[in-house]
C-alpha cells in the first residue's frame, strides 16, 4: 500500500461520512468498500492528520464513531 492508494481510500472514507454523518468503523469500511481493517485505519489516520474527522467512542465503548469536523 502507497501513498496514493491511501488518499483514494481516504476520499472513499470521506465521502462515505459526507452522506451518512457519524457512523462506527466496521460499517464505515462496508460503506466505503475497503477491503480490510489496514486500509481504513490508514486512510482514517490521512483524514486525521488533516483535520477532518473526528472520534467519539460508542455507548459501550466497543467501537469507535467516526465523523467529519464541521467547519
Amino acid at each position: 500500500m502507497n501513498t496514493d492508494i491511501i488518499g483514494l481510500n481516504a476520499g472513499r472514507v470521506w465521502a462515505a461520512l459526507n452522506e451518512a454523518e457519524a457512523v462506527g468503523t466496521k460499517q464505515l469500511k462496508k460503506i466505503a468498500k475497503l477491503k480490510n481493517d489496514k486500509e481504513l485505519f490508514a486512510a482514517l489516520g490521512w483524514l486525521a492528520r488533516e483535520g477532518k474527522i473526528k472520534f467519539e467512542e460508542s455507548e459501550d465503548s466497543k467501537e469507535l464513531i467516526v465523523s467529519l469536523v464541521q467547519e
